[in-house]
């Protein structure tokens, strides 16, 4: 019995293999040139030799500048890890200030890992329609991550006078890769003081008290 039919499957599985860890490679480089010298600053011919591709070869894997872009975001949002902040949110018996810690340590995890490709998003923005739109979506997702975690609380556990729109725009306000960003860079705190001191800052600004 001839095994060239196995051959020619496997060899396909190869292929693919290959494909995606050229385009892996490539999304690699583009993060590397993005950061180093800004999106303006950056041409598909530069990525294609950090990549060690062919322009044709990036243009095949991911269409122009906007779609290497797209790429570095998603990947950014991968190493974050939101299964485990999922993981938390949903673990019987958890507290709102717990979920709200849980929310702030997947906050602490895309900034400490992924701040400068944020960074790059928001200054690529500013002249790509499409990436614009891509950064907004991120942003809104964000929110209804937390409009329904906060829509799940019983009435009475937000603070008096603070409804679920309210509550959002505060954390909006506090979880930040701007404030990230001042506090480990300019005043030197440790990625963990961050996180837990939004967690309690958070409690305090969204939480009622607890009664007597």
């Amino acid at each position: 019995m001839s095994s060239e039919p196995g051959r020619r499957r496997y060899d396909s599985i190869r292929r693919t293999a290959q494909a995606q860890q050229t385009r892996a490679e490539i999304a690699r480089a583009a993060r590397t040139c993005f950061v180093a010298q800004g999106w303006s600053g950056t041409t598909v011919r530069e990525v294609a030799r950090e990549a060690g591709v062919s322009v044709p070869t990036v243009y095949a894997a991911y269409g122009n500048k906007t779609g290497l872009m797209r790429a570095v975001a998603d990947a950014a949002d991968l190493s974050a890890d939101a299964s485990r902040m999922l993981t938390e949110l949903e673990a019987p018996g958890t507290e709102p200030a717990r979920q709200l810690a849980a929310m702030a340590g997947y906050d602490r995890r895309l900034f400490e890992r992924a701040g400068d490709v944020i960074t790059l998003m928001r200054e690529a923005a500013r002249t790509e329609p499409e990436l614009a739109t891509a950064y907004r979506d991120g942003r809104r997702r964000g929110d209804e991550t937390r409009v329904r975690v906060f829509s799940s609380w019983p009435t009475g556990t937000l603070r008096s006078g603070l409804d679920i729109a309210a509550a959002v725009d505060v954390y909006a306000a506090l979880c930040t890769i701007d404030v990230y960003t001042t506090l480990t860079v300019e005043r030197g705190w440790l990625p963990d003081a961050v996180e837990r001191w939004w967690g309690e800052a958070l409690a305090r600004e969204l939480l009622a008290p607890p009664r007597p």
